[in-house]
């Protein structure tokens, strides 16, 4: 398995040197600097690529393996494949890092949302911060921010009981720093940035999506962008959601061994990939991650190994260490590994270490970080990785 790292660009305060020490080899990244809809040029693409692997002298080559992400418009999620110009642009992307050599792209479908958390530093008692996701913080902004029309059908009584204290005991700032985290996005969104305003239209424009209608959009994108992806031999690699659950009304549909089932039954295309998500997938106290890699081994083209750990009410969750949440790490790389010594060179599995800690040097307050994202954090998790990885090695 190859041990790669995400970076932000020149501007990432994770410098590409940072990586080389980490023992990463392969590079994740995007053209972050353009927003969701816009076609990314095989010029932009390969200027990206060589700001990337241009190796100064007696430094280790470093390679970028993997687009994480090319964003899906909204209007596809809301309309499939009747959102014609922006699938059109979407294959322009595709064919733009595919002439630049990179293979393997990763994307979410997750509608006006990416990855969703509550709290960006929630005290560990190491005294490292974590990220969060907190269930009666999201009712709190819901109910008492947002004001969501028809929210209060979604949380149970006791939930909007804890929601109304917390929201009554918000300062002016926490309310906007609680505002900002749900609904401003955070490091590698692929969703549009949104003031309260804009954030209630975009909820009130999937009124009519369904979950069957949401997957029916994405097959049908999938449909349409696919063939192009399998000439190109570029493997897709759908990220699941995070959380894997319903938010704000909206639905989710790559949250289960089922719904990827459904996914790949539809578009049979060995070019209909995933991303497999530790983190992500294993908040469900229902997914089997090791038989979920059995179960889709060769469609696995990209792996995030991320641990989190599950409250007591099964709904709130923070990143653990990555190998001590509620993931079987270790059965999960043993899968992982069995599937990766059965593939040629070229095609082995990359994975990064995923949301690491906030922890050390990088607790100074006027040191900048990416919540997530953290350069020593990661660090400690690619080292825990990497033993086990190992390990695993020599006892096969």
């Amino acid at each position: 398995m190859r041990q790669a790292w995400r970076w932000f660009g020149s501007d990432d305060p994770v410098k590409l040197d940072y990586i080389r020490q980490a023992g990463a080899t392969d590079i994740v990244s995007a053209l972050h600097h353009l927003p969701p809809g816009e076609a990314w040029t095989r010029a932009e693409v390969e200027r990206h690529r060589d700001l990337i692997e241009a190796t100064p002298q007696g430094r280790t080559k470093l390679t970028w393996s993997v687009v994480e992400s090319i964003p899906v418009p909204d209007d596809v999620k809301r309309q499939g494949r009747n959102a014609t110009r922006s699938i059109e642009t979407w294959i322009a992307s595709l064919e733009a890092v595919a002439a630049a050599g990179l293979k393997i792209v990763c994307y979410n479908f997750m509608p006006v949302l990416d990855w969703t958390r509550t709290d960006l530093d929630w005290p560990l008692p190491t005294g490292a911060t974590a990220l969060r996701f907190d269930q009666a913080r999201l009712a709190a902004f819901d109910l008492h921010i947002l004001k969501r029309a028809g929210a209060e059908a979604d949380y149970d009584e006791a939930t909007r009981a804890r929601a109304k204290v917390i929201a009554d005991a918000l300062t002016d700032d926490e309310a906007e720093t609680l505002t900002s985290t749900m609904a401003a996005g955070l490091p590698g969104r692929t969703t549009d940035v949104l003031d309260l305003d804009g954030f209630r239209d975009r909820l009130a424009s999937y009124g009519d999506i369904t979950p069957d209608r949401l997957r029916a959009h994405l097959i049908g994108f999938l449909e349409a962008v696919t063939p192009t992806a399998e000439r190109l031999g570029v493997k897709l690699t759908l990220h699941p959601d995070d959380p894997p659950r319903p938010l704000f009304g909206l639905p989710r549909i790559a949250s289960t061994a089922d719904d990827y089932d459904q996914l790949f039954r539809a578009v049979p295309s060995t070019s209909n990939g995933m991303c497999f998500c530790t983190g992500s997938l294993g908040v469900r106290a229902d997914n089997d991650l090791p038989a979920m890699v059995r179960q889709f081994a060769e469609r696995i083209h990209f792996v995030h190994l991320r641990a989190t750990r599950r409250d007591a009410d099964g709904l709130s969750f923070h990143e653990a260490d990555h190998l001590d949440g509620d993931v079987d790490m270790v059965a999960v790389i043993e899968a992982l590994l069995a599937e990766d010594r059965r593939r040629p060179e070229n095609e082995t599995l990359p994975f990064r270490p995923d949301h690491g800690h906030r922890m050390l040097d990088d607790l100074d307050p006027n040191r900048r970080v990416n919540p997530g994202y953290t350069a020593i954090g990661r660090l400690k998790g690619l080292a825990e990785l990497r033993g086990i990885i190992r390990a695993l090695e020599r006892t096969h």
